[in-house]
This record gives C-alpha cells, structure tokens and sequence, in this order.
C-alpha cells in the first residue's frame, strides 16, 4: 500500500521540461571538473618536482592540501548554502576556483602552489554540495531526480576516466600548469549559463547564524581529515594522528551536542536518525574506499609491473569507469520496481566478484582479467552510488538539501582518503613483509626498495641489468602478494556495505514535492 502511494505521488509530482534537463548539462561541468582535478595532478607531479624542487614534506601537501581543505569545509559551505543560497555559492565557488586554478598554473614555489591548492578546496566545497541540492529542488519528481542523480554520478565516473586521458595529453605537449588552467574554459560556459538556466533556492527558515557550529565543526573535520592523512603517510610511529583524531572526536562531540540544543540546528542531527539517509551514508563511504583503494594499488600494477605507460594504464582502466557509469544510469528503471534494500546489496554482489578475481590476478601477464575486475567492480559501485545519492536526498526536507548533500560529499571525500590510508597501508605493510631482496645489493638502493615498490623499480635502474632483474622480480612478488591480501580486504569492506544496506535501506522516504 505505501509503495502504491509512493508511487502516485511520483507521478502526479510535477515533472520539468528542457530546462530542467539543460540546468542538469550545466550543473555537471564543476562535477566533472572537481572529478578530473582529483585524478589528473598525480601525473603532473614529476614535472612540478623537476620545476619547483620541493621537499618530500611539501610534495604530500601539493596533493593533500586541497582534499584536507575540501573534506572540512563541505557541511559548513553546504549550510551556507542552504542558508544564503545555493545558486549564489556555485557562482562564488566558480569563479573563485578558476581564478585560484589560473594561480595554481604559474605558481613560481611549492609554497605559492600549496597556498593554491588549499584556497582551490575552499572554493570547491562550495562547489560540490551546491550542485546536488540545486537538482534536489530543481528535479522534485522523483522519477526525474533518480535519473538526474544518475548523471550527475556518471560525471564524477567520467572525470575519474577522463583525469589520466587528459593529464596524458596535456603534459605531453604543454608545461605542468596546464592541467590547472583545464578549470578556466570549463568555469567561463557555467557563470554564463547558470544565472539563466538555474533558479536560486535555499532554506525558507534558516535561523539564525551560528559562528560557533561553524568553528566546532570545522574543528571537527580538520583534526580527524588531518590525522588520517598523517597515518597513511607515518603510521603509529608517531603520536601526532592519535591526538588530531581524539581532539577532532572531542570537538565532534561538543559540535553534535550544540546542534541538538539549538532550535534551528546548522545540522540537523535527526537526519541521522532516519535508516535510509544513515545506512545510505555508510553505503557511499565504504564503496568509495573500496574503488579508490582499488585504483591506488591497481595503477600501481599496471605502470610498474606490467610497464605500461601513464596514459596506456588509464585507457586500460576505461572500460571499467564506462561500466560504473553505465550501471549509474541503467540502475534508475530497476530502482523504480525494487526496493533499495535488494538492489544495492545484488548490486554489490558484482564489486565482491571484482575484488576476489583481484586477489587471482596478480601477475602480469593477467591484464585481461583486471580490467574485467575493475568493470565487475564498476558495475556494483555505480548503481549503489546511484540509489544511496538518491535515498540521501530523498530522506532530507528539501529545505536541508545542501546541508545532506554535505554530509554525502564528506562521506565520499573521507571515503578516498580512508581507501588510500586503510588498503594502501595494509598493501604496504604486507609488501615490506614479504620483500626478500636479492644479495648485493648497495644500501641505498635496499633502503629505497624497502619503502615501496616504486622505490625499489627507481633503485633498480641504477644497477646492473641482472641485479636490476632480480631487485624488479623480488618487489613485483612481494607487492602482488600483498595485492591478493588487500583484495580480500576490499570485498570484505565491500560485504559490510552490501550488509548495512540490506538492514537500512527498506524504507521509501517519503515523497516531497515542494521546491525551495
């Protein structure tokens, strides 16, 4: 009875013509920008190294300083939005993060580069929440909103795809600054076009503004973002992670305690008390840890074991990005028929199959079956991204649009940097463990062939054609076995959310109709 009810009010609910669907085109260029950006700046990092020469501490922070800042700043800048305007911080976020981008591409330092990449994360966690609470309140048909968050997913996939196509070209003809100045043409189109194709919306009742929610918060995120970052990177030998995340898990708690005594929260708590927006939550966290930490050992695999190029292993990894996005879009008609708590777990059900082909996969001469993997592995995280995006902003009152599409962009930003510090690290720890290097060889090149397996293939150019044989045969061993260790890892990761699925996400949130 409540899904025949569900289903009449989809129908009757208002459905958008070309506008809507032209809203969605523009609204996916900073998605797919934000995309490209995340994936592309690793392949430009040996030229920046060569050009700028900076130190290993401040090479971490190029990559970490934008994620670090995004991560925090994205449930602050999506209140703000709800609060001041959707519409109006896209606008402010586009163009701030092209003008900071075309700094980025000049910078004349590590530092000024590093200061770049932070300001660029302010700008894009306002950016990110934005574009998915404007199709909340632009798409209030259910049916048209499952297929616009279909999308608006397909466009991260393909940013994913496009960054190492892209970043290939590029550097191969132009200067490393070129992969920032990509934002300039993509940004110009979108302040052009948004102000005539998007309506403004926001919370008709925000309340009042609250700095103290918006310091706690912050204080929450950085600490906790921060400390997992320095875990990845120097594991327990230091105490500095453990001290970040219990002062971030104190300033949590202080942040959820004002919230659930203000009578205009800047969160609203209660939304986590909902099973489909809580269980959809974990749902995209746990399968973004199991893609990116797919991705990081899998690239690794492909460009030092198998010896394919930068770019040759990114169009190796395209048809599984094609399934992912595929899957996203071809998930919506069977979503309409079947309940989220059946779908996501059969969905993921293919994520497992990937992950386990992984873990008999790794030697070099089964390329074929990786890149079946990682389709297999596509195919289970599209549609649960998908379905999960979709039941967040269905469990939300339209009204809180931004501030639950910044709890899933946290929870898909935290989930990249888990994947990396949680599989990365088990990869790491279970290939120093099993390196068996051969004799005669100088410290240096041993000391360098211990920390990774780029390491030990860097050392081994160095040295004679059978030493450097023997070096290259031993780290491939040694880093295939902690492959097939952390694949099983992975789809065990994958099992839990396929769980936590199946237990949450049984109920249709009710339908909402009204734009705001």
């Amino acid at each position: 009875m409540t899904d025949t009810i569900t289903r009449t009010a989809a129908t009757a609910t208002p459905r958008v013509g070309w506008r809507g669907w032209a809203a969605l085109v523009v609204l996916m260029l900073p998605v797919l920008l934000v995309s490209v950006d995340n994936t592309v700046l690793s392949f430009a990092l040996p030229q920046i190294a060569l050009d700028l020469e900076p130190t290993a501490t401040q090479q971490l922070w190029i990559i970490d300083a934008y994620p670090l800042v995004l991560a925090s700043l994205l449930v602050t800048m999506g209140t703000l939005g709800d609060r001041f305007g959707r519409r109006r911080m896209l606008l402010i976020g586009a163009t701030g993060f092209g003008v900071v981008s075309a700094l980025a591409a000049f910078a004349p330092s590590a530092e000024w580069l590093i200061a770049a990449r932070a300001a660029m994360g302010v700008f894009g966690a306002m950016l990110m929440p934005s574009t998915l609470s404007l199709l909340r309140s632009i798409f209030t048909n259910r049916d048209q909103r499952r297929m616009a968050i279909a999308v608006w997913a397909a466009a991260f996939s393909a940013g994913a795809a496009l960054g190492p196509i892209v970043g290939g070209i590029l550097l191969e003809h132009f200067a490393w600054g070129s992969v920032f100045l990509l934002a300039v043409p993509v940004l110009v189109p979108l302040l052009i076009l948004v102000p005539v194709l998007v309506p403004e919306s926001r919370d008709p009742h925000p309340g009042r503004f609250d700095p103290v929610s918006i310091a706690l918060s912050l204080g929450t995120m950085v600490p906790i973002v921060y400390a997992i970052k320095e875990f990845a990177v120097h594991g327990a030998e230091s105490p500095l992670p453990l001290v970040l995340a219990v002062a971030g898990i104190a300033f949590g708690v202080l942040f959820v305690r004002r919230q659930n005594r203000l009578e205009t929260p800047m969160l609203d708590m209660n939304l986590f008390r909902s099973g489909p927006f809580s269980g959809s939550v974990l749902v995209n966290l746990l399968s973004v840890v199991g893609l990116v930490g797919f991705l990081y050992f899998v690239a690794q695999h492909l460009q030092l074991i198998v010896g394919l190029s930068p770019l040759e292993a990114g169009l190796a990894l395209v048809p599984g990005l094609l399934a992912m996005i595929v899957a996203g879009i071809g998930i919506v008609p069977i979503a309409k028929r079947v309940a989220p708590r059946v779908v996501v777990p059969v969905a993921l059900v293919f994520s497992v199959v990937g992950y386990l082909l992984v873990a008999v996969s790794t030697d070099a001469a089964a390329l074929g079956l990786l890149v079946l993997a990682f389709v297999s592995l596509g195919i289970g995280i599209g549609a649960a991204e998908t379905v999960s995006n979709e039941l967040i902003l269905a469990s939300a009152p339209p009204a809180k649009a931004g501030a639950a599409s910044a709890v899933s962009e946290t929870a898909y930003e935290l989930g990249a940097v888990l994947g990396t510090t949680i599989l990365g690290g088990v990869l790491a720890a279970f290939y120093r463990a099993n390196l068996a290097l051969p004799d005669g060889l100088p410290t240096g090149a041993a000391d360098a062939a211990r920390e990774t397996l780029g390491g030990a293939v860097a050392a081994s150019e160095g040295l004679e054609e059978a030493l450097g044989q023997a070096l290259r045969d031993a780290a491939a061993h040694a880093f295939d076995a902690g492959v097939g260790v952390t694949a099983l890892i992975g789809a065990g990761l994958i099992v839990v959310a396929a769980v936590i699925a199946a237990l949450t996400l049984g109920g249709r949130p009710k339908q909402t109709s009204t734009p705001h």
